[in-house]
């Protein structure tokens, strides 16, 4: 990839960075209840990453 990006393409690829994050911690006791211990990375919806899948922008 270039060194200069272009502003679309490192828009879209901003975009792409911040799908793969885990989900906020506080989701976990919102749809679970207050017992429940799960890794809040399974609300994560797009997981992706950079070496496996590619973005093909």
């Amino acid at each position: 990839m270039a060194r200069n990006k272009h502003p679309s393409r490192k828009k879209r690829l901003a975009k792409a960075g911040r799908q793969t994050r885990w989900a906020p911690f506080w989701t976990v006791p919102k749809k679970y209840g207050k017992g429940r211990m799960i890794h809040m990375g399974r609300h994560t919806t797009v997981k992706r990453q950079w070496r496996r899948h590619k973005l093909k922008i």
